[in-house]
């Protein structure tokens, strides 16, 4: 695409629980392509065929559970959500997809450039722009599950400290495991998976897009919710290590009673047979 379809594109984007097989889908939908793990998938949201210059609007697919429209009407986003339920697993687990960010870009030829949290106005249309907007609040919106989730565990993990004060402590072995794996899974997500910190391939070798980027994800605050997500997912991560300590440090205890009164026993036992068991 060289030239704009319109003066106004509009932005919807999604969060959906877990990763997206994008080389998977492509074959259920009949594409004979391979996907990079970075790359998104761009379709007709009508079709489910890849998208064109000609198509007025598109749908972004990413690998880490975004998903973008691009000048997508309600009625067009709620059928193409539909028609990839049939495709996506995590679609058919959320009935209501909960997480949303929506926003605009204008191209105004005597207009002063201007990026603000909802819109951003240019001079020129460029196509790295709508990848870069993309990439920006899909991973935006990935971000808002995990604080939520985050957020939620951290309820819980309040819960057991006041339970704690009170000295109460039951937490079984199976109960900390679980907690750990989804406090590691915050960090895998955040890190590994939605890669926060990555830039679009489109900013590598233009200066131009590349600072688009940078104010975009700057007003965004990926980097800042990134960093508070790893630094609490470190501080849940000690405290499940203390939990896991106390109750190490309890059942270490409960062994010993054990061990001592199976002593005592049979000291009491062999006093029994020396002086009565005749």
């Amino acid at each position: 695409m060289t030239e704009p379809l319109t003066s106004l594109y509009s932005f919807t984007a999604f969060a959906i629980g877990g990763d997206l097989d994008l080389n998977r889908l492509a074959v259920r939908l009949g594409i004979d392509r391979k996907y990079r793990w970075e790359e998104p998938m761009r379709l007709n949201p009508v079709t489910f065929t890849p998208s064109t210059a000609s198509d007025a609007v598109w749908v972004y697919l990413f690998y880490f559970g975004g998903i973008v429209f691009l000048n997508c009407s309600d009625d067009i986003i709620a059928r193409c959500i539909e028609g990839l339920k049939q495709h996506l697993e995590q679609l058919k687990e959320q009935p209501q997809l909960r997480f949303r960010e929506d926003y605009r870009l204008e191209i105004t030829p005597d207009g002063e450039p201007s990026i603000t949290n909802d819109c951003a106005v240019m001079p020129v249309f460029k196509q790295e722009l709508l990848e870069i907007i993309c990439f920006v609040i899909a991973k935006s919106v990935a971000l808002e599950r995990i604080e939520e989730h985050v957020d939620a565990v951290f309820d819980e993990v309040g819960v057991m400290i006041n339970r704690l004060g009170q000295g109460v402590l039951e937490l079984p072995d199976k109960r900390l495991a679980k907690l750990a794996s989804v406090v590691l899974g915050f960090k895998y997500t955040s890190i590994a998976h939605i890669m926060v910190l990555d830039k679009p391939e489109s900013t590598w070798d233009n200066e131009e897009a590349d600072r688009f980027y940078l104010t975009i994800s700057n007003l965004f605050e990926l980097r800042p919710r990134y960093q508070e997500i790893k630094h609490k997912a470190e501080t849940l991560l000690d405290v499940t290590d203390v939990f896991s300590s106390l109750s190490h440090a309890r059942r270490s205890a409960r062994l010993e009673w054990i061990i001592i009164i199976l002593i005592a026993f049979e000291i009491i036992m062999a006093l029994w047979q020396k002086f009565w068991g005749g």
